[in-house]
Parts: structure tokens; sequence; C-alpha cells
């Protein structure tokens, strides 16, 4: 069996739903297993060329947020995050691991700079602030954030 994909373009070239279509054929040494929908991100480090297409969610000042799947309150969360010149996420504490790749730009923290294509994981129990100048990432969490000097979970746009 081959699979092709047929794919529901959502934000232009950079983000699709993949419904997955069988096709015969006698050459593919995949076991058998079922099809399924998945997110599918394509030409990912060329995403600041599509990012007016994204519909963006405001986040925190000058940060925007796009959830691909999670709410941010309960369980994982995968987002693509895009900070505008002087944006800034406050101060916030990670429960889970916090995986965070530069796609566009560039962002530091407490740690470091971070610049495009860099891939940094934040173990649990760590806190820091993010700003930058100007750059698009892909967040994804293991357990929701606490914002806040209460520890409060920002709740979701």
């Amino acid at each position: 069996m081959k699979t092709e994909t047929l794919a529901i373009c959502l934000i232009g070239a950079a983000l699709s739903i993949i419904y997955p279509v069988i096709v015969a054929d006698s050459q593919t040494n995949l076991d058998p297993a079922p099809t399924y929908q998945r997110i599918e991100l394509n030409n990912l480090f060329k995403i600041a060329e599509h990012q007016d297409q994204i519909p963006w969610q405001p986040f925190h000042e000058g940060v925007d947020i796009h959830r691909l799947y999670g709410d941010g309150v309960h369980g994982p969360t995968a987002a693509l995050m895009r900070f505008r010149r002087g944006g800034k996420v406050p101060l916030h504490h990670h429960d889970g691991y916090e995986h965070i790749v530069v796609l566009s730009g560039s962002q530091h923290d407490q740690n470091s700079r971070a610049d495009e294509g860099t891939l940094i994981v934040n173990p649990p129990g760590s806190a820091h602030s993010v700003v930058s100048d100007g750059c698009i990432v892909l967040a994804i969490y293991e357990k929701p954030v606490a914002f806040g000097p209460d520890g409060e979970a920002i709740k979701p746009a």
C-alpha cells in the first residue's frame, strides 16, 4: 500500500491538516496501520512569509498565538507564537518540559539569546520571561504554564 495525501490547506502553503488517501502499491514496505488525521507544517522556516494568513489570537502585549492543539489550561499544548517588536511573555513557570523552536527572528530570556533555527528545551521546574524584537516560534508544552506571582494558568483566548 502507498499513502498519498490530500491536504486541506488552512494557511497558504504553511499549515495543512492532512487526510491520508491509501493507494495500492506493491513496492511500499510499510506495516499495515490505520490512517489518521494529522497536522503537518510545511516549509516551517519560511512561515514568516505566510504569517499574515495565520489566524492569530492576542496572547500577551506584543505577542500573538495560534494553537495547533490543546487549550493551554489542561494537558499538553502546541502553538505558534509571534512576537512583535518589544513583545514579551512575562515571568512564567514550567511544571513540565517546554520545547521552543525559533522559526524566524530571535528571542532571549534570562539564559541566552536564541536565533532562527535554535531548539530550546526548558526542563520542569524552570521559570523565565521572554522578550523579542520580532520572531515566530513553535512552542510545545508538556503541561500548562503557570503565569504571574500567583502561579495561575493563563486562560485560553
